[in-house]
């Protein structure tokens, strides 16, 4: 049985650009004992600045878990039955190959220098890290936002080793007012003068870029009425240069909130990773993508009040997905929150992900 954290070392992982990524390492995190088959395992594909810590106690070097509510003994993922494995994508600061890791054979930090990744590579080094520890097929994916989009390539690359998706808050390709909000992010970060170009280490790099990047990402990640119910125009001092307004104050606490715990580069790499996403790309259409879904089941969950991938955008997944022949059914979760609302409402993603499992007759067996 593969350990509860562990990695795996890809001798070379071939990226669709046609480089090659030598000793790819990827970090996983496995809840629950797979069976053999792999018909009760289910791989879970993380967000943005998330990592592979996905339900349970505290683990050294990784932030908390951020869906305990889903995936737990009795919850819709039940790990008493089922075996949930998620890892950490690559260009992440936790644990698999990144910017922040040594490039191999030459002594040095990688930086700018690690070749520029898209959700089908990440999937690939998933897939292979699975079969490296003995896990050849799994009963579904599942990935909300840029865990979406990589578990989209997983429906169209693998879907012969899988048998349904859920697919949470994930567009079919970026669309240019989110790749404008992902290029004011990076251009935050490039413009301090702290980032030198990415060779910034061992320091700490470009702080106050990289909390810029998160300030204005976490406008993206809520919704008007999410603001107006939680701060209106509440204001500390307002009148002075130095007062701020109370939602000012929020978007400064989680920017310095995320630059305690990430790494500047890995954020530019993970939003140009998010740009290229595009599941057309190399293929005759985004219907030739499902293709090999045929007859299989997948689940496209949106959010109402989603500014970042809006419902229409994750209606386009479904909809895509049923003229190839998938059967697949879109439903909405009605929330205040926005984007974030996928991993906020656990009890409504919970009842729709049940109400889907069981109309396809998957069980936690």
């Amino acid at each position: 049985m593969p350990e509860r954290f562990g990695s795996v070392i890809l001798p070379e992982l071939e990226l669709r650009s046609g480089k090659v990524l030598k000793e790819a390492g990827v970090a996983y995190s496995v809840n629950g004992t797979p069976k053999p088959d792999g018909s009760n395992v289910v791989v879970v594909c993380h967000s943005l600045t998330n990592s592979h810590h996905i339900a349970g106690e505290p683990a050294p070097g990784l932030p908390g878990a951020w869906w305990d509510a889903v995936v737990r003994p009795g919850g819709v993922l039940d790990t008493d039955k089922l075996c949930v494995v998620c890892c950490n994508n690559l260009c992440s600061p936790y644990g698999s190959s990144a910017p922040t890791n040594v490039e191999p054979g030459t002594g040095s930090t990688w930086g700018m220098r690690f070749p520029v990744l898209d959700p089908s590579d990440v999937a690939l080094s998933q897939k292979k890290a699975l079969e490296a520890i003995g896990i050849e097929r799994v009963a579904g994916v599942i990935g909300g936002s840029l865990g979406g989009m990589i578990a989209l390539e997983w429906v169209a690359r693998f879907a012969g080793c899988l048998d349904f998706a859920v697919i949470l808050a994930a567009p079919l390709r970026l669309y240019p007012q989110a790749i404008a909000y992902n290029g004011v992010q990076r251009h935050a970060i490039t413009s301090d003068p702290d980032w030198r170009d990415g060779n910034y280490y061992p320091g700490q790099g470009p702080v106050k870029g990289l909390s810029n990047a998160r300030m204005l990402a976490m406008i993206t990640y809520r919704s008007e009425e999410s603001f107006k119910k939680r701060h209106m125009r509440e204001s500390s001092n307002i009148d002075e240069w130095d007062g701020y307004f109370d939602v000012e104050s929020y978007l400064m606490h989680h920017g310095k909130l995320l630059t305690q715990r990430f790494d500047a580069n890995c954020y530019l790499y993970l939003t140009k990773m998010m740009d290229l996403h595009d599941l057309a790309q190399g293929r005759a259409d985004v219907e030739a993508a499902f293709e090999s879904m045929r007859k299989k089941n997948l689940l496209a969950v949106g959010i109402n009040t989603d500014i970042l991938f809006p419902p229409w955008q994750v209606e386009e997944v479904a909809e895509a997905a049923k003229d190839a022949g998938v059967y697949a059914a879109y439903r909405e979760v009605k929330s205040d929150a926005g984007h974030d609302a996928f991993l906020l409402e656990s009890e409504q993603v919970s009842g729709i992900m049940k109400e889907f499992f069981d109309s396809i007759g998957f069980s936690a067996r």
